[in-house]
């Protein structure tokens, strides 16, 4: 099999993106082939692969024509990547596939995404801002890592995830493998989020997301950790945060209806084709 691939970052979460418009090239994307693909040493190398897909092509319903088939580093599937849905739209525009000066739709497995650009910020690095719906707050679990043991503000934005407030950020190690966390509330496993704060409205993370490990960037672990941070602070909405992580910079908005929105640069970098034996 012979495929055209594309390399794309949103803030340093890497991803490497498949146009398979039909789902005639890659059927049902084997987790192994995803796998490989990703694996720094004897791959393309990424966070995880996104299929550029028709959501007509995979039977999704969706009120836009572009589904976003997003599948974590080992192979598995998640439901949803907030700094890959940057990377897909800008794929998208720069293909002509969308009108970049008008908010356009993707469907993911979270539902459908509003996704709006601001064109004044040049040909690279777009800003590019994402409704990610509404959050979902429950209740406080515990994380451990390196010893220590935190309560963890349990936040879905589209996935799930634990936000964990610590005094220093080198504390938890260096995160090569998975923090503890209680099954019990993640029988599908966790994002989990360890944050200082910098400043008034002003954040700092990292991330461990399931499937990965630690990465870079996480968007929807910086839309749960500034909806952590506005519910700690009893913070009257709309609210903006701004959420620094390995990679960059990202600003979380939580709107007066509930909503978050998060906005942040993406690039595409490098492109492709490769003859793949199985």
């Amino acid at each position: 099999m012979t495929f055209a691939w594309l390399k794309g970052h949103g803030t340093e979460n890497d991803f490497v993106l498949l146009p398979d418009h039909d789902g005639t090239v890659h059927g049902d994307l084997d987790a192994s082939f995803v796998a490989a693909l990703c694996d720094r040493r004897r791959g393309i190398g990424a966070d995880g692969v996104l299929r550029v897909i028709r959501s007509s092509a995979i039977g999704i319903e969706s009120a836009g024509e572009w589904f976003m088939d997003y599948r974590n580093a080992d192979g598995s599937i998640s439901e949803m990547c907030g700094n890959g849905t940057r990377v897909f739209a800008l794929h998208l525009a720069d293909e002509g596939l969308v009108d970049p000066s008008q908010p356009f739709v993707i469907g993911t497995r979270d539902g459908d995404k509003t996704m709006s650009f601001d064109l004044s910020t040049g040909s690279r690095g777009h800003s590019i801002s994402v409704d990610m719906g509404v959050p979902h707050v429950r209740d406080v679990s515990k994380v451990s890592a390196a010893g220590n043991t935190w309560e963890a503000q349990d936040v879905r934005t589209g996935n799930p995830h634990a936000v964990a407030f610590v005094d220093r950020l080198d504390e938890v190690g260096p995160l090569l493998t998975e923090p503890d966390y209680d099954q019990a509330v993640y029988p599908d496993g966790v994002n989990i989020e360890f944050v200082v704060r910098e400043g008034d409205r002003h954040v700092a993370m990292r991330v461990h997301e399931r499937g990965a490990g630690e990465t870079r960037s996480c968007g929807t672990g910086a839309c749960a950790v500034a909806v952590a941070a506005a519910v700690a602070d009893a913070a009257q909405r709309p609210v903006t945060y701004r959420v620094d992580v390995p990679g960059g910079t990202l600003h979380v908005t939580w709107d007066a209806d509930d909503h978050i929105t998060l906005t942040g640069p993406a690039e595409i970098v490098a492109r492709g084709t490769m003859e793949w034996t199985a």
